[in-house]
C-alpha cells in the first residue's frame, strides 16, 4: 500500500513522551500513525484540527481508559510534524500544552527557512 503521507518527528519531543509509555500504548501510537500515514480521509476519532489555532491537530490515541494526545501539523501538504505529547486527564486540551506545541511548530518553521 502506498503511504498518503509521510510523518517526520521534530526534535525529541515525540520521542521523549513516546519512550515513557507502556507497550501497550506504543503499540497503539505505531498503530494509529500507521493509520495517519495510509488512509486517505483520517476519522476525527484520530486526528482532530484544534480550533482557534494556526493549524495545529492533535493525534489521537486511547488505550482502555487512557487517552493520550501528540501534537502535529502539516507541511507542505502531506508531512504530518509530530510533536509533544502528553496523557488527557481532562476534556479540554490544556491552555499551556497547546501554548507549547504553537511553539515548537514557530520554532520548526523558523528553523526551515
Amino acid at each position: 500500500m502506498d503511504k498518503k503521507r509521510q510523518i517526520v518527528f521534530y526534535k525529541n519531543y515525540f520521542q521523549e513522551f513516546f519512550i515513557k509509555q507502556s507497550q501497550k500504548v506504543k503499540d497503539k501510537i505505531i498503530w494509529t500513525l500507521g493509520l495517519i500515514e495510509e488512509i486517505d480521509r483520517i476519522p476525527e476519532t484520530y486526528l482532530k484540527f484544534i480550533k482557534n489555532t494556526d493549524g495545529l491537530y492533535e493525534l489521537r490515541v486511547q488505550q482502555g481508559n487512557d487517552i493520550f494526545r501528540i501534537f502535529c501539523f502539516f507541511d507542505e501538504g502531506n508531512l504530518v510534524v509530530l510533536m509533544n505529547g502528553f496523557q488527557k486527564k481532562t476534556q479540554k486540551t490544556p491552555k499551556n500544552e497547546i501554548v507549547k506545541a504553537l511553539r515548537i511548530k514557530t520554532d520548526y518553521e523558523s528553523n526551515k527557512k
